[in-house]
């Protein structure tokens, strides 16, 4: 008798062995943005990987020359590198696992991280300046309160656009932050000042409890298009040319830090799921850090202080 075995398919090609990774995802529930980014990553890697190759053909080098042919292009930089290889990685592991080839191990080359920017103090204050309620629109209102909420919990735009008006708990200081990257519901202290300007905008803003907090000018939920449009008229306004919604939740912990803040507390109030990712996160603020660490030299202080009792 024939000893049974496995029947591996041969005839898969990448466009195909693409689509049933997609396939996957949506099966697993991935989130349409993280879909959405391996999409757009596969459309760059046509580019340089026939779509009709044979999975079977794929090894090290399809890795290796990859990597190469990035590196000719003077437009992409090591992080964008990294993040196809990185996805390319994902994929050939993902074909290892439906045995359309045989399981290797790639290793990626770190790639150096480039600090995150963050808002200056001089741009903060302006940005916090409170418009005369008087004479602006509700837009730059809101956007100004934004800014306010922004700054006092480092949400991500995916989750401040879904925070509704029952989710801000004024008796317990805190916001239900119910859609998250990562898709743990969050509960985020809110200080006082902001718990002051979220009951006023609430005057303007009216609504029911099963409305959205932040909503346009229908009352409706906003737009992600929509909220950076509506920030970036706000930002140049005041004079602040380079806008990001991100940059918030940056500016947010490179404060927290800077203030003395604890990185444990820093962690749950950004939903990472462990200390290592916040960690990373300020390892790439460092450089913007290390500015407010110079202002605190203690050994220049000290000499100081040697100088006078000299």
């Amino acid at each position: 008798m024939k000893r049974m075995r496995m029947s591996i398919k041969n005839d898969i090609t990448f466009r195909l062995g693409c689509e049933e990774y997609l396939q996957d995802c949506e099966a697993r529930n991935l989130r349409q943005g993280t879909i959405k980014h391996y999409q757009d990553s596969m459309n760059q890697l046509y580019k340089y990987i026939d779509e009709d190759m044979l999975i079977m053909d794929m090894n090290k080098s399809t890795m290796d020359s990859l990597i190469l042919a990035l590196r000719k292009r003077d437009d992409i930089n090591d992080i964008s590198l990294y993040t196809y290889a990185r996805d390319l990685k994902t994929l050939m592991y993902f074909f290892m696992k439906r045995e359309y080839i045989p399981p290797f191990k790639l290793i990626l080359a770190k790639a150096d991280k480039q600090p995150i920017e963050t808002y200056s103090d001089s741009e903060l204050l302006r940005l916090l300046k409170k418009p005369n309620i008087k004479q602006c629109t509700f837009t730059e209102y809101k956007s100004w309160v934004i800014v306010n909420f922004l700054l006092s919990t480092g949400v991500r735009q995916n989750s401040l656009i879904n925070i509704k008006i029952k989710d801000i708990d004024f008796a317990n200081c805190v916001v239900y932050v119910n859609v998250t990257k990562n898709r743990k519901p969050l509960i985020v202290p809110l200080n006082d000042d902001i718990l002051k300007i979220v009951q006023e905008y609430l005057k303007y803003r009216e609504g029911n409890a099963e409305d959205y907090l932040f909503c346009n000018v229908y009352g409706k939920q906003l737009a992600k298009s929509s909220l950076y449009h509506s920030m970036y008229v706000y930002n140049k306004n005041r004079g602040i040319e380079l806008t990001g919604l991100h940059r918030f939740r940056h500016t947010f912990a490179k404060k927290w830090v800077t203030m003395g803040g604890s990185v444990v507390t820093l962690q749950k109030i950004l939903g990472h799921s462990s200390l290592a990712i916040t960690e990373n996160y300020l390892n790439m603020l460092i450089c913007d850090i290390k500015k407010d660490v110079d202002k605190f030299n203690i050994l220049r202080e000290l000499k100081k202080e040697s100088i006078k009792l000299k």
